[in-house]
């Protein structure tokens, strides 16, 4: 095994991990209940999640942990002794917007961190870790999806949990490799049971752990005679350790058996189905959508138009006369000319790290073609080496679990929406965080230089952009200064 880093002798490397967690927990609960009303699909979840708490029996459209768990944070924010004005009665009951969205951006101050986790599993290099955490921190969906009671937060966490623990088990033995594959069935079970999407984090674990045995095989086939005893650099290497009766039982049984008991507490509440008809009942709903085109709905976005961001949706806009205005909560906007301050929540990423992060991604596919077609120009031959450098694991890694979570929805005809790509444009922000970091190593001047000035470009854009994450006032021209183009208003 690879010589373990003992975190301790690095405080430097904790307190990075800290300083990120604590930087998106002050975006997320900054102002957290500055609009006292429905934001978006709060009209849905939010009003879901007061329902289990009422015993109110109502259809849902998705599986239903998500709104479980804003259900329990509308319980818990309800009895605590602040933060209790304003209120509304918009979820059934009377209530204060930060009761209902407290839990979402607690939870979603955590993906950057398990992000971190995730680059430092799988390279084993505290600076990629760092800059994998620190970009996710600086993404716009990600912030606004937390500050509202809305549910694709718990896709991605719930995924990406059940992505670390798979590679925390490929690092341990025996007893403790089988307890983290046992959480590993259970968060991506979890993920499932937020959105049917949530399948596609397990689906990159199968294709990862497919290649590799692919890698492995063809080794035999082409090199027979060179056995190689060299220590593993990373996890990923020890996936020929899972056989197919392991990911059968610990990625297929329990996960299935997680979604199915997921779904006990809805279906004892709204009786009108059983388990086969509710999913019968939600697939006629997305089938029934229509396709994407603005006729459907004006933000419909295709997948191809996702990676380039080229509709992002607004989740509120309201206008004001004046920055001394009371807030607007509901109502038609003003008439145009007259409102002079704008309030825009808009579902956006940050730009230079999805175009920049996008770049990354070909690159390290690239790079992976590149060292497929060196050795059969070269030999007239295709050797595959036993064990590939710990850079091409990852590019195996990011480059197949981005496939497995973009690629489905080529076939999906129904409308879908640029939050669709949350859970693919994670490993975009990994991808990126790898190329600063290469570079950030370089022995070259110049590509250190071209690291940093990445980094910075995305943490400056990341500012630039925060009014209308945050949904802070802005007056008409520095609204159409952030909307670069027709197609993001």
């Amino acid at each position: 095994m690879a010589k373990k880093v003992n975190l301790n002798s690095m405080p430097w490397f904790r307190i990075g991990i800290l300083g990120i967690f604590l930087l998106s927990l002050a975006l997320r609960f900054w102002g957290l209940e500055r609009f006292n009303t429905l934001v978006f699909d709060e009209v849905y979840f939010a009003k879901f999640g007061n329902n289990y708490l009422t015993q109110t029996p109502f259809f849902n459209a998705h599986p239903p942990l998500s709104q479980y768990i804003i259900g329990i944070g509308i319980w818990l924010g309800s009895h605590v002794p602040f933060w209790q004005e304003p209120v509304n009665g918009l979820t059934g009951s009377l209530r204060s917007p930060w009761s209902y969205r407290w839990l979402n951006a607690l939870t979603g101050s955590f993906i950057p961190v398990i992000v971190t986790a995730i680059a430092y599993q799988i390279s084993r290099r505290r600076s990629f870790a760092l800059l994998a955490g620190l970009f996710t921190a600086c993404d716009g969906i990600f912030l606004v999806e937390s500050r509202y009671a809305l549910n694709n937060i718990y896709i991605v966490i719930f995924g990406l949990l059940g992505q670390l623990c798979l590679l925390l088990a490929l690092d341990n033995q025996k007893q403790r490799r089988s307890l983290w594959l046992i959480l590993a069935g259970i968060s991506f079970g979890a993920s499932a049971g937020t959105k049917w999407n949530g399948l596609w984090f397990l689906l990159g674990a199968y294709l990862i752990w497919i290649t590799a045995w692919m890698i492995h095989y063809l080794h035999t086939l082409t090199s027979p005679s060179t056995p190689s005893f060299s220590s593993p650099q990373t996890p990923l290497q020890n996936l020929t350790q899972l056989n197919i009766f392991q990911m059968i039982f610990y990625l297929g049984i329990i996960p299935a058996f997680i979604y199915s008991i997921i779904w006990i507490p809805h279906l004892q509440l709204d009786q009108r189905y059983g388990f086969i008809q509710v999913h019968q009942q939600i697939l006629n709903f997305h089938l029934q959508l229509g396709g994407n085109s603005r006729d459907v709905h004006p933000y419909c976005a295709a997948w191809y138009k996702w990676p380039l961001m080229m509709r992002p949706m607004a989740y509120y806009y309201q206008t004001t006369q004046s920055f001394t205005d009371p807030l607007p909560v509901m109502g038609p906007n003003l008439p145009a000319g007259v409102g002079k301050v704008i309030y825009d929540v808009h579902a956006m990423g940050n730009p230079v790290l999805w175009w920049l992060g996008m770049g990354a991604m070909l690159f390290l596919l690239a790079m992976l073609l590149t060292k497929m077609a060196i050795p059969l120009i070269k030999q007239q031959r295709w050797i595959v080496p036993e064990n590939l450098s710990v850079d091409t694991w990852i590019a195996l890694y990011l480059v197949l679990n981005y496939a497995a979570n973009l690629l489905p929805w080529v076939k999906v005809t129904r409308c879908v929406f640029i939050y669709h790509y949350m859970c693919a444009v994670v490993f975009v922000f990994l991808a990126i965080a790898w190329f600063v970091d290469q570079c950030l190593r370089s022995y070259y001047h110049q590509l250190r230089a071209f690291g940093v000035t990445l980094a910075f470009l995305i943490i400056a854009a990341f500012i630039y952009w925060m009014p209308i994450y945050l949904g802070l006032p802005l007056s008409v021209d520095d609204y159409k200064m952030r909307m670069l183009f027709d197609s993001w208003i």
